[in-house]
């Protein structure tokens, strides 16, 4: 990490995320991840989990570039067809906006080998929750 680069989140470390490519406030972004062997099974596939939470994660961060850091984007449902293997090595996630709500809005979202080749897309309904209600919430559920 380089000095005015963002700390990279242990959810994201976990998830291979080498780095957040584009983060546009029309409501778009774009991320780059490392898909490592020990995310595959049968011969080298990725678990369709990780494809999965890679475009929810890219949808994620188009939802926090369009509505800004106090917005905390919950996922209410998400739609995942996969066209193709993902294998070890770099992948490139990809989110923006198709609908945008007061709270509630629409995304879509597609997961691309290092050639381009489109290897998922997925829509998903996000609701905009404020950051601060959401950690306070989540404090209270855990101190219970």
């Amino acid at each position: 990490m380089s000095e005015g680069e963002p700390e990279i989140h242990e959810l994201s470390r976990t998830l291979g995320l080498v780095r957040i490519v584009e983060m546009d406030p029309a409501g778009r972004a774009r991320l780059e991840y490392r898909a490592g062997m020990h995310m595959c099974h049968s011969g080298g596939v990725v678990q369709g989990g990780f494809v999965s939470g890679w475009i929810d994660a890219a949808m994620a961060h188009a939802a926090i570039a369009m509505g800004g850091p106090d917005v905390s984007p919950m996922t209410l449902e998400l739609k995942v067809s996969y066209f193709a293997p993902a294998r070890a090595g770099l992948v490139v996630a990809e989110g923006w906006v198709e609908r945008r709500g007061r709270s509630t809005c629409f995304f879509e979202g597609r997961l691309l080998d290092e050639g381009g080749k489109v290897l998922a897309k997925a829509s998903s309904t996000l609701m905009l929750a404020q950051r601060d209600r959401v950690e306070q919430a989540a404090k209270a559920a855990t101190q219970g």
